[in-house]
């Protein structure tokens, strides 16, 4: 039997516990950074830097945010983002893919799991 390859779409993201994150006026997710360690404590004192930062994200950003809930996956976060935005979200596997890979290198959100066989079958249908 032939081992699948992994499928980035199968991936199941969640928000990390790390990051606080309100909704702004303008009903965009704001996330707080914590500006730790010995060069922000550096920069704290000498440049006036602020201890926190506050990352907007925008309407296309807010809305994945809130789809991801540590439950759907990739590919079910793209077809509410199908539905909400329609084609002004296009490419949109490629360029969802790119924006919450950006989060998960940025440590906004960890991978919970991977979709199995069956979990993909019954969204399939």
């Amino acid at each position: 039997m032939a081992k699948r390859k992994e499928n980035f779409l199968d991936y199941v993201p969640k928000h990390n516990s790390l990051y606080e994150f309100s909704t702004n006026e303008k009903k965009h997710i704001e996330i707080t950074v914590h500006n730790k360690g010995i060069f922000n404590k550096i920069a704290q004192i000498f440049f006036k830097r602020p201890k926190t930062s506050q990352i907007e994200l925008d309407e296309f950003g807010s809305f994945v945010w809130n789809c991801i809930d540590g439950t759907a996956s990739i590919y079910e976060i793209g077809m509410r983002v199908h539905e909400q935005f329609g084609e002004k979200a296009e490419p949109l596997y490629q360029r969802l893919s790119q924006y919450i890979q950006t989060l998960h290198n940025n440590g906004f959100v960890v991978y919970v799991n991977k979709l199995s066989e069956k979990q993909r079958e019954k969204i399939s249908r």
